[in-house]
């Protein structure tokens, strides 16, 4: 149990609970109570207050834990990779700057920093794989530091067969590079070409791995992860959409990321890409697609009838200048929507409350017109992305989203002096309007999901942050020291960036369709 001066049950549906009491047993709520609420007859002895750290009584504001409903578990900013300014086309193959390591200090190291910013659930479109282990050994690392940090997952398995250097066949592609690093941008970067059956089945080991061990299968939930069309053929799409019917798993995707993904979608798909899809099977409400920036207004009608969720992921779309996601036609066409970060929120922080908080700026509409009220913006930061993460009959069983009984036992403890330090001297104000304004992830003093203490004082508990990072960046550093052409590679890469800028901008990609 846990006591506050104010509890934010409801967020923008109702105003906060004062000198209120959050009380639960393991993962779900069973009560909160305040003075003039009725106080459930004890059953027992009135359990110990839960350790939540230094912030006092008095000035907690307790609210409910937010989602990521589309993340990678990267490892390193992108500035700190050199790729601040690019455009998605010429930022994506400087990843390849990157060695592998192991898989759980990468994964572990972004889980911490997901929950130490507020996020008690992230969805991991894992596709940037390590290598330094096999893909079933990988992925139960993966899942063992989500398990230590605590936090829930989704993990879809990266799924791709086609273009692995741009927008059209790899050779195609080549001829407008610069010759003297064709051959070594080909060697690295080329598309792998696993057949469907193949790529199915390491997915599905993978599944089986994960799911028979109850201590990872509590956190992870398996789900099938294709790149995005582009990167997918027609017959590795319709495979999938198959297997994912037939065992009811979830498939997270890619969908009109960038203008230039719209501009191919409209020449190799002339009856219109979301069409497509559906032709195949692949909309439904398992289906989770991020970013959705350069859909149209038909095809959002279409993505709503058919139950699948799209991932808004602002900060990102900025940071790669990828554009504004239609997020208020989203909302009239009915769809239904969440927050992703991308492992790009806006100070590459993962600052989930941020991250809320400017998509609200960006998308509430003006004047009078109110397109974005702060009930749908905190049902797209928490309770939306949690079923995407989680999957339907999970999300179902113990909900998220908002403190009630029988919901999650998912929320964040703020310190209400940090986040506004005169709030009380004009009576009658609600919390929510100073939490509205200015939260961010500095304000919390305390991340509890599924009923436990994943973070306080900015310190998580599962694992050791500092030190998984100094053996990140020891490792990192060593596999650079160790590869005699890396300097060179480095420089290989900025070139094909170069050349990438004429090849979009001429749209030269729509030759190679």
């Amino acid at each position: 149990m846990l006591d506050a001066a104010w509890v934010l049950c409801r967020p923008g549906r109702e105003r906060a609970l004062s000198e209120a009491t959050l009380s639960w047993s393991g993962p779900r709520i069973e009560a909160v109570t305040a003075p003039t609420s009725p106080r459930p007859s004890p059953s027992g002895p009135r359990p110990s207050p839960l350790d939540v750290g230094s912030v006092p009584r008095e000035q907690r504001l307790i609210v409910p834990a937010l989602a990521n409903a589309h993340d990678h578990a990267r490892t390193f900013r992108s500035s700190t990779l050199g790729g601040t300014g690019l455009p998605l086309e010429g930022w994506l193959p400087l990843l390849g700057l990157l060695p592998g390591v192991d898989p759980y200090l990468a994964a572990a190291t972004s889980f911490a920093r997901s929950v130490r910013q507020g996020a008690t659930a992230v969805m991991v479109h894992y596709t940037r794989v390590q290598g330094t282990v096999d893909p079933v050994e990988e992925a139960m690392r993966v899942a063992r530091a989500a398990r230590d940090v605590g936090v829930r997952i989704g993990l879809a398995v990266s799924m791709r067969d086609r273009h692995g250097l741009a927008y059209g066949p790899d050779a195609r592609v080549l001829e407008h590079l610069r010759p003297s690093i064709r051959q070594a941008v080909a060697q690295r970067l080329s598309a792998p070409a696993l057949p469907p059956a193949v790529q199915l089945e390491r997915a599905s080991g993978i599944a089986r791995a994960i799911e028979s061990s109850p201590d990872l299968s509590e956190h992870v939930t398996v789900q099938f992860g294709p790149t995005g069309v582009q990167w997918c053929s027609p017959e590795l799409l319709a495979a999938i959409a198959q297997a994912s019917a037939e065992q009811n798993r979830p498939v997270h995707m890619h969908l009109f990321e960038t203008r230039y993904q719209r501009d191919w979608a409209d020449r190799v798909f002339p009856q219109g890409m979301v069409r497509f899809l559906d032709e195949i099977g692949l909309l439904s409400p398992r289906l989770t697609l991020a970013h959705g920036t350069w859909a149209r207004a038909d095809e959002l009608e279409l993505l709503a009838e058919r139950g699948v969720t799209l991932a808004v992921n602002t900060s990102s779309n900025l940071h790669l200048r990828s554009g504004i996601a239609p997020l208020g036609a989203m909302l009239a066409a009915g769809c239904r929507v969440a927050m992703g970060l991308d492992g790009l929120a806006f100070d590459e922080d993962d600052d989930a409350l941020r991250e809320m908080r400017l998509t609200g700026a960006l998308h509430r509409g003006t004047g009078y017109e109110l397109a974005l009220t702060d009930a749908s913006l905190w049902a797209f930061a928490s309770e939306t992305g949690r079923r995407s993460t989680l999957g339907q009959a999970r999300d179902e069983a113990v909900p998220g989203g908002s403190l009630e009984a029988g919901r999650a036992a998912d929320f964040l403890v703020l310190n209400m002096n940090r986040l506004d330090e005169d709030f009380g001297l004009i009576p009658g104000v609600d919390p929510a309007m100073a939490l509205m304004a200015r939260g961010q992830a500095g304000h919390i003093g305390a991340v509890v999901g599924s009923g436990r203490v994943l973070v306080r004082d900015g310190r998580v508990l599962g694992v050791q942050e500092d030190e998984l990072k100094r053996a990140l960046h020891e490792a990192t550093r060593s596999a650079i020291a160790a590869d005699s052409g890396w300097a060179i590679w480095r420089d290989t890469l900025r070139d094909f960036t170069e050349d990438l800028g004429p090849f979009y901008r001429k749209k030269l990609f729509l030759d190679c369709c």
